[in-house]
C-alpha cells in the first residue's frame, strides 16, 4: 500500500533490540501515527505480557501493528469465527439457521457459553471451520484438533481481517450475516465487556468479544479482546492478543491501556468515554474443560 510522505512512523530500533518488534503506525492524518505509537508504547512500557495488536480505523487512513503474524491461542474469541462459519456455511447451502442454532449462538457470543460452542463446533465440523478460514483470507489461523476450538490459533491480523468482514461489505459474508453477527457483540453481558472497549467514545456502538484461559503447563493466561467500534460517525476496529501473564487481571489491564491509548488518540474530542465492567471472577467464567 502506498503511503504519504511522512505518515508512516516507525520508531528507531538500536542494534542491540532489533530482536524486539516494534509498534508501527501509519496515517494519512498528521501526527497521529506518531502519537499512536508514542502512546501504546507507553501503555505496554513495563508490563509482562506478551501482545500483539492490529488496529485499522478507514476515516484517517489509520492502521497500527504489533506481532501482527505471531500465533496465540484463541481462547473464546475464535466463537466469532464459529459464527461467522455458521452463517457462511448456511448461506452456502440455501438454508437458514435452526431454532436450536440461533439459542446456541446467541449465548455463545454474549455469554460466552462453552457448551454452546461445543455444539456448533461439532455441528460444523472442523473442515468447514477451515472451509471458512479459507475463504475468508485469514491465512494464518489453524482451527484447532480433537475438538479443542479454544486452542485454534489466532493472530491479530486474522482477527482484524474477520472484523472487516464484518464491518464492510464483502463477497464472504452477506449483509444480514454481517448484522447478526455485530448485533449479538453488540449485546455481551456487562461482565465481558472490558478490554478494547476501554476508553471508547460514548457515542460509538460497541461490539464485542473477550477470550481467556489459563493454561495448566505453564499457568499462565492468555487474554484477549477485539472490538468493532460503529455509529456516531466512528467505524474503525482493535484486536490485542496477549500471552504469558500472571494472572487473568494482568492481561485485561494490558489490553485495557492499550484501547485507551487507541480511543483517545482516534477520538480527541469526542464525548466522555463509557464505563467498562470490570471483569467478573475467573474462577466463575474459566471454561469447565482445561486448556478451553
Amino acid at each position: 500500500m502506498a503511503l504519504a510522505a511522512g505518515t508512516l512512523m516507525a520508531a528507531a530500533i538500536p542494534p542491540a533490540a532489533a530482536a524486539t518488534p516494534r509498534v508501527v503506525c501509519s496515517s494519512a492524518k498528521p501526527g497521529l501515527a506518531a502519537k499512536l505509537v508514542k502512546d501504546i508504547e507507553a501503555a505496554l512500557r513495563g508490563r509482562s505480557s506478551v501482545t500483539a495488536l492490529a488496529l485499522h480505523d478507514p476515516a484517517t487512513g489509520t492502521s497500527c501493528t504489533l506481532r501482527e503474524n505471531q500465533r496465540f491461542d484463541s481462547a473464546s474469541v475464535v466463537k466469532v469465527t464459529v459464527l461467522a462459519t455458521l452463517l457462511w456455511d448456511a448461506d452456502q447451502r440455501h438454508r437458514t439457521l435452526t431454532r436450536e442454532e440461533t439459542r446456541w449462538a446467541r449465548k455463545m457470543i454474549t455469554e460466552s457459553d462453552n457448551a454452546s460452542t461445543t455444539a456448533l463446533w461439532k455441528r460444523l465440523g472442523v473442515a468447514r471451520v477451515r472451509a471458512f478460514v479459507r475463504a475468508a483470507g485469514m491465512t494464518h489461523t489453524v482451527p484447532g484438533a480433537n475438538g479443542y476450538w479454544g486452542l485454534t490459533q489466532i493472530t491479530a491480523r486474522d482477527q482484524q481481517r474477520l472484523l472487516a468482514l464484518l464491518t464492510a461489505d464483502n463477497a464472504v459474508l452477506k449483509a444480514s450475516s454481517r448484522a447478526y453477527v455485530l448485533d449479538l457483540m453488540s449485546e455481551v453481558i456487562p461482565a465481558q465487556r472490558w478490554g478494547t472497549p476501554t476508553g471508547a467514545p460514548g457515542d460509538a456502538k460497541v461490539h464485542v468479544k473477550n477470550g481467556w484461559l489459563q493454561r495448566s503447563a505453564s499457568k499462565d493466561w492468555r487474554v484477549h479482546s477485539i472490538g468493532a467500534f460503529t455509529g456516531g460517525g466512528h467505524n474503525y476496529t482493535i484486536s490485542v492478543l496477549t500471552e504469558h501473564n500472571r494472572t487473568m487481571n494482568t492481561g485485561v489491564s494490558t489490553i485495557n491501556a492499550v484501547a485507551r491509548a487507541v480511543h483517545r488518540n482516534l477520538n480527541p474530542d469526542a464525548r466522555p468515554p463509557m464505563t467498562v465492567a470490570p471483569p467478573t471472577d475467573p474462577a466463575e467464567v474459566m471454561p469447565p474443560v482445561p486448556g478451553w
